[in-house]
C-alpha cells in the first residue's frame, strides 16, 4: 500500500522539521512576530469570537489535510505524519533549554529576517520530500497542485489575507515585520523546493544515460 515510501524522504522531512522548530522556537516565540496561515487565522478567530484556537486549529488542519490526501495521496499523509511529529517532538526538545538569542525580542528586523530563512528552508525541505509540517503548508501543497501555480504564489496570497485581517487588533508596526517575514518565507519555500525538484530530475536524467551507455 505504501511500497513508495522512501527512506531517504523521511530523513528529509526529520531534518526540514528540526530547521523549523528551531527557528520558531529560538526566534518567533521569542521576537513577538505573528504568522500568516492557519496559525494566525487562530489567533484572529480567538481575539473577535473567543474561539479556542485548539478547537480552530484542530478543524482548519484537519481539514487541509483531509484536502491534501484526497489532492495528493496516501503517501502525502504518511511523509505529513513524519513532519508533524518530528516538528512537535523537536520543538518540545527545544523547550526544555532557554533561547539562544534573548536579545532579538529587541530586534524586530533581525528576528524578522532569521525567522523567514529557518521557517523557508525548513518547509521548503519537508515540501520537496512530500510532507506537510502544518495544515496551511498541506492546503498550499493541494493548491499548488490544482492550480498549477508555484507554491510560493500560494504562500504569499493566504498569509497576506490573514495578515491584512490581523491589523484589526495588532499593532501596525508587528504586522509590518511579519508581513516581511511570511513574504520572505514563501519565496525561500518556493525555490528550495524547486532547487529539490530540478536536482532530483537531473539525477533521473543522469541515471537515465548511463543506463542507455
Amino acid at each position: 500500500m505504501f511500497s513508495n515510501i522512501s527512506k531517504k524522504n523521511i530523513g528529509i522531512l526529520l531534518l526540514g522539521s528540526t530547521i523549523l522548530s528551531f527557528g520558531l522556537y529560538h526566534i518567533h516565540s521569542f521576537s513577538g512576530i505573528t504568522e500568516g496561515g492557519i496559525l494566525g487565522l487562530t489567533l484572529l478567530l480567538h481575539h473577535w469570537l473567543g474561539l479556542s484556537p485548539s478547537i480552530s486549529g484542530l478543524v482548519m488542519n484537519t481539514a487541509c489535510y483531509l484536502l491534501g490526501w484526497k489532492i495528493l495521496g496516501k503517501e502525502f499523509i504518511v511523509y505529513s505524519i513524519v513532519a508533524g511529529g518530528g516538528f512537535s517532538l523537536t520543538y518540545a526538545v527545544f523547550e526544555q533549554f532557554g533561547p539562544l538569542w534573548p536579545e532579538l525580542s529587541n530586534m524586530s528586523l533581525t528576528a524578522s529576517l532569521s525567522g523567514a530563512m529557518f521557517v523557508g528552508i525548513g518547509v521548503g525541505i519537508s515540501v520537496w520530500a512530500g510532507g506537510a509540517p502544518g495544515g496551511d503548508d498541506a492546503l498550499a501543497m493541494s493548491l499548488s497542485k490544482i492550480t498549477g501555480k508555484n507554491i510560493k504564489w500560494i504562500y504569499l496570497i493566504s498569509d497576506l489575507v490573514v495578515l491584512l485581517l490581523s491589523v484589526t487588533y495588532i499593532p501596525l508596526n508587528r504586522i509590518l515585520y511579519s508581513l516581511l517575514t511570511v513574504i520572505l518565507s514563501g519565496q525561500i519555500i518556493g525555490l528550495v523546493q524547486n532547487a529539490g525538484a530540478a536536482l532530483q530530475k537531473h539525477k533521473k536524467n543522469t541515471g537515465r544515460t548511463q543506463h542507455e551507455l
